[in-house]
């Protein structure tokens, strides 16, 4: 399959990604004739005359193309990760649970180093299509069971998606630096109040906070001002530990 060229977006928000810019692409708006597609970011008219934005794709463009197993983190919670662990391109992060790798690719966007850790062969195959397809480098996914050991020291944020995240805590103690966080994703309350539970018995680890985000759009035209009738709810809990002491 070829890679994604380019992004057209027409005024209403709908988006089409391009791959073979060497002949006429057809959308719901007219096609957009080939010679339009190799400009650079340009505004073109389809042959009814609707104005079409033409992009480079950026990341955000291409990670919303990516394969999605039946579980993934949504973008409400990847957002909350970074904004509460403060993670940078410095950071070192190990990722348990690869799943498609969505969480772990969005990670290496910002961070110096991604390592995750997974152990079924399925998933791991979904998730390196995944890479391939953002062109990701500083990401490397480990056929290991985390809950086994985690090898790489001095980390500063250690993600979950995984049954059991509370096998993880005394790892966790070993392999992340002072200060550093460890955040669990899990789907119901039962698993993160037994997460929470075994906390108390680990003194290096300081439970922060859980939380579950609810994200509702807007629909704005002129005075017609109203939430959508669907939002996205409940996907998952987050869960923040810290580590506190040596």
């Amino acid at each position: 399959m070829q890679p994604i060229k380019k992004i057209a977006i027409s005024k209403d928000g709908k988006k089409y990604y391009i791959r073979d810019i060497s002949k006429d692409y057809h959308t719901n708006e007219g096609f957009i004739k080939k010679e339009f597609l190799s400009k650079n970011n340009s505004i073109v008219k389809t042959n009814t005359g609707i104005e079409i934005y033409i992009l480079d794709p950026s990341f955000i463009d291409l990670y919303r193309k990516i394969k999605r197993l039946p579980q993934i983190i949504p973008l409400k919670d990847i957002g909350a990760i970074i904004a509460n662990t403060g993670i940078n391109k410095n950071s070192l992060v190990v990722d348990g649970g690869t799943g498609s790798g969505a969480l772990a690719i969005f990670l290496s966007n910002i961070v110096k180093q991604v390592i995750s850790y997974e152990i079924r062969d399925d998933f791991i195959k979904v998730a390196d299509e995944n890479i391939k397809l953002l062109k990701i480098k500083n990401l490397k996914i480990k056929k290991k069971d985390i809950s086994q050991g985690i090898d790489e020291k001095n980390l500063n944020l250690i993600t979950l998606d995984i049954p059991k995240p509370w096998e993880i805590l005394e790892h966790a103690e070993n392999s992340l630096k002072l200060g550093g966080f460890l955040v669990s994703y899990s789907p119901t309350i039962v698993q993160t109040a037994d997460l929470v539970n075994a906390i108390s018995k680990h003194k290096k680890l300081m439970h922060i906070k859980t939380i579950e985000i609810l994200e509702r759009e807007w629909e704005i035209e002129e005075r017609k001002v109203r939430p959508k009738s669907r939002m996205m709810a409940h996907s998952g809990f987050l869960t923040f530990i810290r580590k506190v002491a040596e």
